[in-house]
């Protein structure tokens, strides 16, 4: 036992194991250690054979077949049940997800994947466990070998380096039961968060669609009805703002008439609403700084994923070595609209949010668009709910465009984004009644965060007790 060298970060304490446990490395009980083999072909059509990587073994150690591709093999290397499955490359965080194969569904596996093969005096499923202890535990991150953009471990290295502890073959057996049973424990509760979160993402949802159809609070046309007044309905606005909009042009060479919509697919709108072109709405819209942050500190910069939804987040930043009067018209300010112009994920690009108040100098790259809306006219945070859902999200959803692996959308096709538009004091409304109930909804979904992220905690506490704390019972 005492020959053995974990190296450091190792969990268990070998010194500290019960009398008849037994320790090695994993290559001295368990011979059969290989990788998988690569393939450049694959198809999800389930045409050859299933070919597992390192997404179908999720974070809590189980075969995830969410996504399989398939793939020709003459090869020959297949899973079995009983083998345990390793994932030998992944970036540090990652290597070292381990799972047990239950079945005989003759599935094949990646060379980034590794399969051992236990005799029969050792349970699949305890190796398993035991090796997804060690990489919850991060053990795997000090051990791989670190490579640009991702890290290893080899066969050898798992072979000859790693422990392994062994009590008897029914101690192991009764141990895996243990766990099973308070995993699936924990996993009914997980299930049950799983289907709060889903309903609060439809009820945001829905909430959304309401406020874009004019449903979510009595529109301005009802109430004026009712309180015998009159009203400014929204064609009356739109004409206001487009004069606001001309006069405003001084200083900026010759007025450029703005983008209609096209209104001609679009549904009709709620009463005393109307059809309007975001860029009749704004007074600047505005690509960013196209310099590139490589600065500790000094002059702010957003980063892309700091934009998204609804939100903008003041902490995804980076840095400029400038000051903010290089770059003064790129100067953001409260109530600012920045939409996403590229993103690698096409559900991102074209989202928006709001700027919020600002105490200090922040400026945006040229992925963001920045857009400022003809004064006292339309609510910024009106325009954004009204921008992300409905026919406008669609609309910029069938614009987006890949290049170089980046999905993206041109100021032209943002100037004809058709925003559904209320009276102003039905948009003050909306807007009021969209934020009260979604802060409900953002402050129950991070209660539910927190449960989740309790049960990733207690899953590994289950871990830590079969392989640490019941040492010493």
């Amino acid at each position: 036992m005492s020959a053995i060298d974990p190296g450091l970060h190792y969990p268990i304490d070998l010194s500290a194991l019960p009398k008849k446990w037994e320790v090695c490395y994993l290559g001295d009980q368990i011979k059969d250690i290989q990788p998988g083999f690569a393939s450049g072909i694959h198809n999800q059509e389930g045409n050859g054979v299933p070919h597992l990587r390192p997404m179908n073994v999720n974070r809590q150690g189980n075969i995830d077949l969410d996504v399989v591709k398939s793939v020709a093999d003459t090869n020959g290397l297949r899973l079995r049940r009983g083998d345990v499955l390793f994932n030998n490359t992944n970036s540090p965080e990652l290597i070292g997800k381990t799972a047990a194969i239950g079945g005989d569904e003759n599935w094949a596996f990646s060379n980034h994947m590794t399969r051992l093969r236990p005799p029969p005096n050792i349970f699949g499923k305890f190796v398993a466990h035991q090796l997804h202890f060690l990489w919850m535990s991060g053990y795997f991150k000090h051990r791989c070998v670190k490579h640009v953009n991702q890290a290893s471990i080899s066969s050898r290295t798992l072979a000859q380096s790693i422990p392994l502890v062994l009590p008897s073959l029914t101690e192991q057996q009764q141990i895996v039961a243990e766990i099973d049973k308070q995993f699936t424990r924990l996993e009914v509760g997980v299930a049950a968060l799983q289907r709060v979160q889903a309903n609060l993402k439809r009820y945001r949802a829905s909430v959304l669609k309401a406020a874009c159809e004019g449903r979510l609070v009595p529109t301005e046309a009802k109430l004026a009805r009712a309180e015998g007044r009159s009203y400014e309905p929204a064609p009356q606005l739109l004409a206001r703002i487009l004069t606001k909009r001309r006069n405003s042009w001084q200083g900026r060479g010759s007025y450029k008439e703005s983008t209609l919509p096209e209104t001609s697919s679009l549904p009709p709108l709620a009463e005393s609403w109307t059809w309007a072109s975001l860029d009749q709405l704004q007074s600047l819209l505005r690509n960013g700084i196209s310099a590139k942050p490589n600065a500790k500190n000094g002059l702010p910069i957003l980063r892309i994923s700091a934009v998204r939804p609804l939100q903008v987040n003041l902490t995804e930043i980076r840095y400029l070595t400038a000051k903010v009067s290089d770059y003064c018209d790129y100067a953001l300010k409260g109530g600012d609209l920045l939409f996403t112009r590229y993103n690698g994920n096409p559900d991102f690009v074209g989202v928006c949010g709001v700027v919020p108040v600002l105490t200090s100098p922040l400026v945006h790259p040229d992925k963001l668009i920045r857009c400022q809306l003809v004064s006292d006219t339309a609510l910024s945070a009106f325009v954004a709910i009204m921008a992300n859902v409905g026919e406008s999200r669609s609309y910029l959803t069938k614009r987006v465009r890949t290049t170089a692996g980046q999905a993206g959308i041109s100021g032209g096709d943002l100037k004809g984004l058709p925003i559904p538009l209320a009276p102003l004091a039905e948009q003050k409304r909306i807007v009021a009644e969209v934020e009260r109930r979604l802060s409900v909804v953002d402050q129950l979904e991070a209660v539910v965060t927190a449960n989740r992220q309790r049960a990733t905690r207690l899953r590994q506490s289950i871990l830590n007790r079969a392989f640490t704390k019941m040492q010493a019972d």
